[in-house]
C-alpha cells in the first residue's frame, strides 16, 4: 500500500501577452477500492476569475477554468499536486477471478451488461483492408480455444517489443492504421491500437489516462523521487475479473505502478488539460509538461 504524490506542472510559454479561453481539465482521480485521495490541490497562473466542477458521461471528475477577458499573460501555468493511497491488484487477480465461460476468446457478454458495454465494443476506427484484425488474430491459436489472458498478455507484450516508443506531449492520437504502418509512437497510440484490435475480437475496451512510476519505488521505507510521467494504457471488460487493466507501452497486465486518473471510450475525452488562447497563431511557443512521482510509506501529507 504505497503512499504516492505525484505533481504534474503544465506550462504553456507565448511569445507576448494573451488571452485565455475556458479550460477543461481532468487531473483528480476518483476515490475507489484501489485508490484512495488524500489530497488535491490546484495552482494557476494567472488565477482563472471562476472555476467549477463536474462529472463528464463516464463518471469522470473534470474541472473547468475561466479568466476575464482583461487578463493577459505570456506564461499558463498550472500546477495538480495528489497525495493518494495506492492498493494496486496483485497480477493474478484477473486469472483467479475469471469467469469460466470468458476463459476462452471467443466469448459472449451477458445479456445484462451488453447494453452499457456497446458502444465499447464497436470499431471506432475505419480498417478497410483489416489490417489492425490481422494483427490481433496473430494472438488467437488456430488449432484450438485461445486462452483468453493469454491472448491479451501476449498482446500486450508483442508492442513494446516490436514498436518503438516516442514520448509526445502535444495533443492527438494516431489512427491505429498509422501506428502499424510507422512501428512507433506514445503511450497513448500504443492504447488505442491493442483497444481497437481488442474490439475486433469481441472484446469491450476503454481508454484509461493517469501516472505511470518506476516499479522499484514501490515498498521503499524512505520516501523516493523519480521515475513519474503522464501515461495511457487500456482496460478489457473481462467477465468475473471486471476491467483489467494492460500497458502495451510497458508490457504490463494489471499493473502495479499505474494510477488511473480518469476512463472514456476514446483518447480524446482523456485529455489531462485542453484549452486554447485569445491571441494570434504565431503567438504560440511551446508546451512544457512535468510530472515528479514521490512513493513510499513515509511521503509528507
Amino acid at each position: 500500500m504505497p503512499r504516492v504524490r505525484v505533481t504534474h506542472t503544465t506550462l504553456y510559454r507565448y511569445a507576448r501577452p494573451v488571452g485565455f479561453a475556458p479550460h477543461r481539465l481532468m487531473l483528480r482521480p476518483r476515490d475507489s477500492h484501489d485508490l484512495r485521495v488524500l489530497g488535491a490541490t490546484l495552482s494557476v497562473s494567472p488565477v482563472p476569475s471562476a472555476t467549477r466542477w463536474t462529472h463528464d458521461v463516464f463518471g469522470n471528475s473534470v474541472q473547468f477554468l475561466e479568466w476575464d477577458r482583461a487578463v493577459r499573460a505570456e506564461e499558463l501555468r498550472l500546477v495538480s499536486v495528489l497525495d493518494l493511497e495506492h492498493y494496486p491488484a496483485d497480477v493474478p487477480v484477473p486469472e483467479k477471478t475469471l469467469d469460466p465461460a470468458a476463459e476462452t476468446i471467443p466469448f459472449s457478454y451477458a445479456a445484462s451488461e451488453f447494453p452499457d458495454l456497446a458502444a465499447l465494443l464497436g470499431r471506432h476506427h475505419v480498417d478497410p483492408q483489416g489490417r489492425v484484425d490481422a494483427w490481433a488474430r496473430r494472438f488467437l491459436k488456430h488449432d484450438a480455444p485461445t486462452p483468453t489472458l493469454e491472448a491479451l498478455t501476449a498482446m500486450t507484450r508483442a508492442i513494446p517489443a516490436e514498436f518503438s516508443y516516442v514520448a509526445r506531449d502535444g495533443e492527438g492520437t494516431h489512427d491505429p492504421l498509422a501506428t502499424l504502418a510507422s512501428g512507433r509512437g506514445a503511450c497513448r497510440d500504443f492504447a488505442l491500437l491493442m483497444m481497437e484490435a481488442c474490439r475486433s475480437l469481441g472484446l469491450a475496451a476503454r481508454f484509461v489516462s493517469g501516472y505511470v512510476y518506476d516499479e522499484a519505488l514501490v515498498g521503499s521505507t524512505e520516501p523516493l523521487v523519480g521515475g513519474g510521467a503522464t501515461h495511457a494504457w487500456c482496460a478489457i471488460y473481462l467477465p468475473g475479473a471486471g476491467w483489467v487493466e494492460f500497458d502495451p507501452t510497458n508490457g504490463l497486465v494489471a499493473g502495479r505502478n499505474l494510477i488511473r486518473v480518469c476512463t472514456a471510450r476514446t483518447p480524446q475525452q482523456a485529455v489531462p488539460v485542453a484549452g486554447s488562447y485569445l491571441g494570434a497563431a504565431a503567438d504560440w511557443q511551446a508546451l512544457e509538461v512535468d510530472v515528479s512521482v514521490e512513493v513510499g510509506r513515509d511521503v509528507p501529507g
